[in-house]
């Protein structure tokens, strides 16, 4: 942990006795008998867990991940008594509009890195110069190559000034946000929050329906109810125990490799059978290949925040408790969302408009699902561009 203000530049450099260890342990493992199903519905697949491990200790190269990483301008800063890493790409092109952009769990800014590239240099992937985005990328406190929270209170809404910080700190008067998952909780935060300099936000996941369904009238929003419905009956383990009882889980999760693993997949349907897929039976769907998979989840390892991480949920939780039966503060600022067909629900634009509105863009894009950036990064992008193109 740091209290310096000061900008400094960010390596990954990994001991190898800590690959070697990972390694170890991975063989070490002891595993349980095979699921009694033949789906999900019982927890991660035992073939799944047996690839990944295959390949994860006989295929799998972290230093080019590191590699990766290290090719791109990253730095550290402290902010409210935590160490924030970030990475900070500046786009060639002149008038570029500054973009935070925040990753979620069971995520890192490895999510991020394929939109990069078409946020930047848009002439470079069909996009015009008008559009492109000078991007801050940041870890979340408690997660990746970010310090680790010392004390409570490091919610949403404590995250959310820190990113205005940051962006002040490195001179922006004037940006945008994005987030999904964690990040849209985070990002939400900033819209209602409204710091100096923040012209608008763009979201993928619904939050303020994460509660319940906003209404039922529309064949649109039963389907969404239905959805959440489903979620909610057998699709929360993880959110339960996060939100309750991170330190608990957080003993496997520092501790055994594949049970890092085995959480980080349970997450929701759609991207588990997608990542499933990806090792069974060697057909990825877009960027959710082994190699990024392994990428994101040898990073929660390498850098012990796997508990740390589980405490966000924890944290935002505990938050929710606290302003039990007080309204937040209105985003009054402009809105954009985009809803994916393999998200956790399908949030119709009636209901969007009811949490954000001040709604400036809705699209329903026709593939990629809860980990959007990642498997689909140029069509994240064309959305992300299309949302603050008339904040620009």
């Amino acid at each position: 942990m740091s209290n310096e203000t000061e900008i400094r530049p960010f390596r990954v450099d990994m001991p190898d006795e800590a690959i070697a260890d990972l390694r170890r342990r991975i063989g070490a493992a002891r595993l349980p008998t095979k699921e009694l199903v033949t789906d999900r519905s019982q927890g991660v697949q035992l073939a799944t867990i047996q690839e990944l491990a295959r390949y994860w200790t006989t295929e799998y190269d972290w230093r080019k991940c590191e590699a990766t990483l290290n090719a791109l301008p990253m730095f550290t800063t402290g902010i409210d008594g935590v160490d924030v890493h970030f990475i900070h790409v500046k786009s060639r092109h002149q008038n570029a509009l500054p973009l935070i952009i925040t990753h979620g769990w069971p995520g890192s800014v490895i999510e991020m890195l394929g939109v990069i590239g078409p946020l930047t240099d848009p002439t470079a992937h069909g996009g015009s110069a008008e559009d492109a985005f000078d991007l801050v990328v940041p870890s979340v406190p408690g997660y990746g190559f970010s310090g680790e929270p010392a004390e409570i209170g490091w919610n949403p809404g404590r995250v959310a000034p820190a990113w205005g910080e940051l962006m002040r700190r490195l001179g922006y008067t004037r940006y945008v946000a994005q987030g999904g998952d964690v990040g849209a909780a985070i990002t939400d935060q900033m819209g209602r929050q409204a710091p100096e300099g923040l012209l608008g936000i763009h979201m993928n996941l619904l939050v303020p329906a994460l509660g319940g369904p906003l209404s039922m009238d529309s064949e649109a929003e039963r389907a969404a109810a239905e959805q959440l419905a489903t979620f909610r009956a057998s699709g929360i383990g993880y959110l339960i125990e996060q939100n309750t009882r991170p330190q608990t889980i957080g003993y496997a999760l520092l501790d055994s490799p594949i049970a890092l693993a085995g959480w980080m997949l349970d997450h929701d349907t759609d991207s588990y059978y997608k990542i499933s897929r990806a090792f069974v039976d060697g057909q990825p769907s877009g960027g959710l290949t082994r190699d990024h998979v392994l990428d994101n989840i040898t990073t929660y390892w390498l850098t012990g925040t796997g508990a740390s991480a589980a405490r966000s949920y924890w944290e935002a939780g505990r938050a929710q408790a606290l302003a039990a039966g007080q309204t937040p503060p209105e985003v009054k600022l402009p809105v954009g969302f985009t809803t994916f067909p393999g998200e956790i629900f399908r949030a119709p634009r009636s209901w969007v408009e009811k949490g954000y509105p001040n709604l400036i863009y809705y699209h329903e894009a026709d593939k990629g699902g809860h980990f959007a950036a990642w498997e689909e990064p140029e069509l994240f992008a064309t959305e992300i561009r299309a949302a603050f193109r008339p904040l620009r």
